[in-house]
């Protein structure tokens, strides 16, 4: 009997736009105030807001949902303060439900969710998966929900998009404090970071023929610059012993498994990217 070629997982970077905020919230005391500078200057600093799909044999796959379309603008979700504070730009183009027509992919035929944490610029669209099993961090999703209750309008966590995603009665599947290294599909493992950046971070390690290993860290590590040596924590932070455990942890994983780490929102490895619009990773 002939041999049957393998389907290969395809892997596509979604461009979703870009945001801006002050660079001490990046990289901690970017802008340091001292005797002889005493007035520092605050600087605005732009990055990229971006989604990875992954077109596997075993299910479609999105990690992360970037910003909600309707963040933005008197009417926008986010309030003035966020929207002064975070400001977002995307063509209709950027939008996540346009660039996955622009694949071919409708949201409800996505099996799996993974969403890294849910903050304002990667849970936004998370409301459109309604057939998709939505996996998070129980930590993450608790915390999230407490702000829901609470009627918290401020912060990184929307309330407007969270009412969403009760509205749409979504699938949630939590990943425990204890959980780790969990298989999804194969070549495909949910690594659990743990409180750092947020309440509870997770990520994504990815074997693709072309690329061989990545490792998708999304804020656990913001940039290169926050690894340094040395490393460099962001300003907006949960846990700063568990953010700094974490991204050791990620930096040694990756050196055991000759892994590269995509990060956050470093703009120089997001322009190196081949985005959706040009291919996709095989």
């Amino acid at each position: 009997m002939a041999n049957v070629k393998k389907e290969r997982p395809k892997l596509y970077v979604l461009d979703n736009g870009r945001m801006k905020m002050d660079k001490n919230l990046m990289i901690a005391t970017s802008n340091q105030a001292t005797i002889d500078n005493p007035n520092a200057p605050n600087e605005m600093v732009e990055f990229p807001i971006y989604t990875v799909f992954i077109d596997h044999p075993e299910g479609k796959i999105l990690f992360d949902t970037a910003c909600n379309p309707n963040a933005m603008g008197s009417e926008g979700r986010w309030i003035e303060q966020t929207q002064k504070a975070f400001p977002y730009t995307a063509s209709e183009e950027c939008y996540l439900y346009n660039r996955l027509e622009q694949i071919n992919v409708d949201p409800k035929d996505v099996d799996y969710v993974v969403a890294s944490h849910l903050h304002l610029d990667h849970a936004g669209c998370l409301e459109y998966f309604t057939n998709a099993t939505v996996i998070v961090h129980e930590d993450e999703l608790n915390g999230t929900m407490q702000t829901y209750a609470r009627n918290q309008k401020s912060g990184a966590y929307i309330w407007a998009d969270i009412d969403a995603w009760i509205k749409n009665n979504l699938t949630w599947q939590t990943i425990k404090p204890y959980e780790d290294n969990i298989e999804l599909v194969d070549g495909v493992k949910i690594l659990n970071f743990g409180s750092g950046h947020a309440w509870g971070m997770i990520g994504l390690q990815v074997e693709l023929s072309e690329l061989g290993s990545i490792i998708l860290a999304s804020d656990a590590i913001y940039t290169a610059e926050s690894i340094g040596p040395p490393l460099k924590a962001p300003g907006i932070i949960y846990d700063s012993i568990g953010w700094a455990k974490s991204a050791e942890r990620i930096k040694r994983l990756a050196k055991e498994t000759n892994a590269e780490i995509w990060f956050g929102h470093d703009s120089e490895q997001f322009n190196s990217f081949r985005k959706s619009t040009e291919g996709y990773y095989e």
